[in-house]
C-alpha cells in the first residue's frame, strides 16, 4: 500500500513540476486536460493515483508525451539507454519534446555504430609508404 502512495505522490509532484515549468495554473491545466480542478489538485498532492486515461489527458494539456507520465506513474518501464538516456530524461531544463528529440538522435547514432561494428570488415588498400616499408623489411 505504501508503494502505491509513493507512486501517486511521485506522479503528482512530476505533474506539478511540468505545470510550473510550462507556467500553467492548476485551473488552466484543468481546462486544457478536461479534468476537474479538485481532482487535479488531489493528483498533484498525491492523494489520488490517476488512471492511464487521465494521465493521457493531463499530458495533452501539458503538451508532453503521455509515455513520460506513464513511466513516472509506473505504468511503463523506464526505456533503456544507459546513463546518457537517464541524464537526458532527468534534465529539468529541457522540455519533454526536447528530451525526446535528443533521445531519438542518440539512439540513431547508437544503432548506426552497432550496425557498423557488426558489418564485415573490408581490407583497406595499402598506402605507398606501407608497401615501400614492407619491401625494405623483406630485403633486409
Amino acid at each position: 500500500m505504501d508503494k502505491v502512495a509513493d507512486i501517486a505522490s511521485d506522479i503528482g509532484e512530476y505533474i506539478r513540476q511540468q505545470r510550473s515549468s510550462a507556467k500553467i495554473s492548476l485551473r488552466q491545466l484543468s481546462k486544457l486536460a478536461g479534468v476537474s480542478n479538485p481532482y487535479l489538485s488531489q493528483i498533484e498532492r498525491g492523494v489520488r493515483k490517476p488512471s492511464a486515461e487521465i494521465l493521457q489527458q493531463i499530458a495533452k494539456g501539458l503538451r508532453i508525451s503521455a509515455e513520460a507520465l506513464y513511466v513516472q506513474a509506473g505504468i511503463l518501464d523506464l526505456p533503456t539507454g544507459g546513463p546518457v538516456g537517464d541524464a537526458i530524461r532527468s534534465d529539468a531544463e529541457l522540455t519533454e519534446r526536447q528530451k525526446q528529440v535528443l533521445l531519438d538522435v542518440y539512439e540513431s547514432f547508437r544503432r548506426e555504430n552497432a550496425a557498423a561494428n557488426t558489418a564485415p570488415k573490408t581490407t583497406q588498400p595499402k598506402t605507398t609508404h606501407e608497401t615501400a616499408q614492407e619491401t625494405t623489411e623483406e630485403s633486409a
